[in-house]
């Protein structure tokens, strides 16, 4: 093939999959409900009928309710009412159903596959006029075998925590800051009364745009702890240097995902600073966050810059600062040979 010819890719399946979670039109909970819905329930029979994805879709969201009540945008809703009266035991869980059945899926089923106003991979069809279910496509099976299928779950949860909390703040969102907690693994942030709210693992938010990848040598790595490819939440510019006065390492922005190999075995990262090459990948992956309009998007700006010149300029200077501190530069001896 000739160089000079451009080569068009398909998106993965995965990729179409986190697509929906993290870009997909949303306006209210129910895309989060559904994506873990389907993921948790028995997925043995390709058709589903809606009254048995009722139960799971409305206790994922009665389970979100307990913890923070803003699920939409909008100032009312029977479904989520319905919800509410479940979590007081006022009503039946058959009585849940049912409501759930009449009013849950009315616009969540016909959106879900709706990403940037086009659609996307269809992980399923809609047949609730012919026989009210929904058929699951070959598509959602040959996810189910990929090695990312058991982190899927975990981004679902980590996203719907970030749009729930950017919602339920009574804050200007321009405002909102998510800090880090590196001792607990999770992200949180204060409300105008100073309070922490913790929001969801570090690991869980960031993993959606690394694919389920190390960022260093782009090996397959987990969220879920206690696997043997159980991922580590790494600063690229290093802790240490808030010893010296560099606190923003801290921040959003310096967080990836590493494999425990790369971060802290033979040859690992540790302290050092990792080559200039991967300074364009971060530089790169935080531009996602903020043209993805992720609730993130606003704590990286605050972070790191209004521009993406300005954004450029201040990962050269924390590149430049963090060599002249601890000049010593690292990249995995599988990419570029054991250090001399």
């Amino acid at each position: 093939m000739s160089k000079d010819l451009f080569v068009d890719r398909n998106p993965t399946l995965e990729t179409s999959w986190r697509s929906i979670i993290l870009l997909g039109r949303n306006v209210a909970s129910y895309k989060f409900a559904l994506a873990k819905s389907l993921l948790e329930i028995d997925t043995k029979k390709t058709e589903i009928e809606i009254e048995k994805l009722a139960v799971p879709f409305a206790k994922n969201i009665c389970e979100h309710l307990l913890k923070k009540e803003k699920q939409i945008t909008s100032s009312s809703s029977k479904f989520l009412d319905a919800c509410k009266k479940f979590n007081n035991s006022e009503i039946s869980e058959e009585e849940l159903k049912t409501t759930t059945v009449r009013l849950g899926f009315v616009n969540v089923i016909d959106a879900f596959h709706n990403v940037s106003n086009e659609e996307t991979t269809r992980f399923f069809t809609d047949n609730r006029t012919t026989n009210k279910s929904i058929i699951l496509t070959d598509n959602f099976y040959r996810l189910k075998e990929k090695d990312v299928y058991g982190n899927l779950k975990n981004e679902a949860e980590s996203r719907w925590n970030l749009w729930e909390t950017a919602i339920s703040l009574k804050i200007n969102p321009f405002l909102l800051e998510v800090m880090n907690d590196k001792d607990k693994g999770c992200l949180y942030v204060e409300n105008d009364k100073k309070k922490r709210q913790n929001i969801t693992s570090s690991r869980d938010a960031l993993n959606g745009y690394q694919k389920g990848k190390c960022f260093y040598c782009y090996k397959p790595i987990s969220i879920e702890q206690g696997r043997e490819n159980s991922c580590d939440v790494d600063h690229f510019f290093p802790h240490l240097l808030k010893d010296f006065g560099f606190f923003e390492v801290d921040q959003v922005w310096n967080l990836v995902l590493s494999c425990q190999h790369c971060n802290r075995g033979h040859g690992g990262k540790f302290e050092k600073i990792p080559y200039v090459e991967y300074l364009y990948s971060l530089n790169k992956r935080n531009n996602f966050y903020i043209e993805s309009h992720h609730p993130l998007r606003e704590t990286i700006i605050n972070q790191t810059g209004n521009s993406q010149g300005e954004r450029r300029d201040f990962l050269q200077k924390m590149f430049d600062v963090s060599v002249g501190h601890i000049p010593v530069k690292w990249g995995p001896n599988e990419l570029y040979g054991e250090p001399l």
